[in-house]
C-alpha cells in the first residue's frame, strides 16, 4: 500500500485557522510535514496549531495577513527559522463577496482582490525566492493555490470573486511555466473546490437567499446538493486530500494543472 510520507518537509498554509486551510494543515502534518499555519484570526489559528501540537504533530500558528508584503517576508523567515526548510506553500487564504455587478462597492472590490489575487502573487514572489536554488531554503518545492469552480464557470452574484479565482487559476499556470523553464524545481498547481461545508460555504448560501436567487435556505441547500452529481456537497477533508497529493512526490510530473474537486458540479 502506497503511503504519502512528507517527513523532513515543511509547509506553510495560509488561511489555516479553520475550514479547508485547517484540514489541509492537519493532513500535511499527519503525513509527517512540519506545518506553519497562518491566518489573520490570531486566537483561532493559534488554537488550531495548538490542537495539532497536542496530538504530537509538528505545527506552529502565526498571524499572517497575505495582503501585506512585509508579512510574507516575516512568515517565510519564521518558517525556515523554526523548521529549517520550506518546500510546500498552500495559498488558501481568501475572502468572498456575493454581490450583483450593478451593486459592486469599489472599496470592497479592491479589498477582495488585494487578498485573493495580491496575496497569491506576493506568496509566489517570496516563496519562489526562498525555494529556488540559492534561496534561503533552496530545495525546490510545490505551490498549491486554492482557486474555485467560480474560477472556471460564471455564477450570479460572484462576478468579483470569480474574477479573483480566475486570476488564481492563470497565475498558477504562468508560475508553473516560469518555474519549470527557469529550472527552479518548483511545481505550481491550482485546486478548484465546489461548494464545501465551511463557514464561507454557509455564508454563500445565505447570501444567495438574500439576493433572491433562492426563496429560502433549505431550497438553496437542496438545489446546491442536487447540482453535485456525486450526491453531496464537499467537506474540507475532500479538498485537503487533493492538497496532500499535490504536495507529495506522487504528483512529481504534474505542474500547471487545475485539479477540480467539485463532485461533478461543473460536468453537467
Amino acid at each position: 500500500m502506497i503511503q504519502i510520507d512528507l517527513s523532513g518537509k515543511t509547509a506553510l498554509v495560509t488561511g489555516a485557522a479553520r475550514g479547508i486551510g485547517a484540514a489541509s494543515a492537519t493532513l500535511l502534518a499527519q503525513a509527517g510535514a512540519n506545518v506553519v499555519l497562518g491566518d489573520v484570526l490570531a486566537d483561532a489559528v493559534e488554537a488550531t496549531a495548538a490542537d495539532l501540537a497536542a496530538r504530537g504533530l509538528r505545527a506552529k500558528g502565526v498571524v499572517h495577513d497575505v495582503a501585506l508584503e512585509s508579512a510574507w517576508e516575516t512568515v517565510i523567515a519564521q518558517t525556515i527559522s523554526e523548521f529549517g526548510g520550506f518546500e510546500i506553500l498552500v495559498n488558501n487564504a481568501g475572502i468572498e463577496e456575493t454581490v450583483l455587478l450593478p451593486d459592486i462597492d469599489s472599496g470592497e472590490m479592491h479589498k477582495l482582490l488585494d487578498v485573493n489575487v495580491g496575496g497569491v502573487l506576493l506568496g509566489h514572489k517570496h516563496a519562489i525566492r526562498a525555494m529556488r536554488p540559492g534561496g534561503s531554503a533552496g530545495r525546490g518545492g510545490s505551490i498549491i493555490n486554492l482557486s474555485s469552480v467560480a474560477g472556471l464557470v460564471g455564477t450570479v452574484g460572484l462576478g468579483v470573486y470569480s474574477a479573483s479565482k480566475g486570476a488564481v487559476r492563470l497565475i498558477s499556470k504562468a508560475a508553473a511555466v516560469e518555474c519549470g523553464r527557469m529550472g527552479w524545481g518548483i511545481r505550481v498547481n491550482s485546486v478548484h473546490p465546489g461548494l464545501i461545508e465551511t463557514a464561507m460555504g454557509d455564508k454563500l448560501l445565505a447570501d444567495f437567499v438574500g439576493l433572491g436567487v433562492f426563496p429560502d435556505l433549505e431550497t438553496a441547500k437542496r438545489e446546491f446538493t442536487a447540482g453535485h452529481p456525486i450526491g453531496r456537497v464537499g467537506k474540507p477533508e475532500d479538498i485537503a486530500s487533493a492538497v496532500l497529493f499535490l504536495a507529495s512526490d506522487l504528483s512529481s510530473f504534474i505542474t500547471g494543472a487545475e485539479l477540480v474537486c467539485d463532485g461533478g458540479m461543473t460536468v453537467t
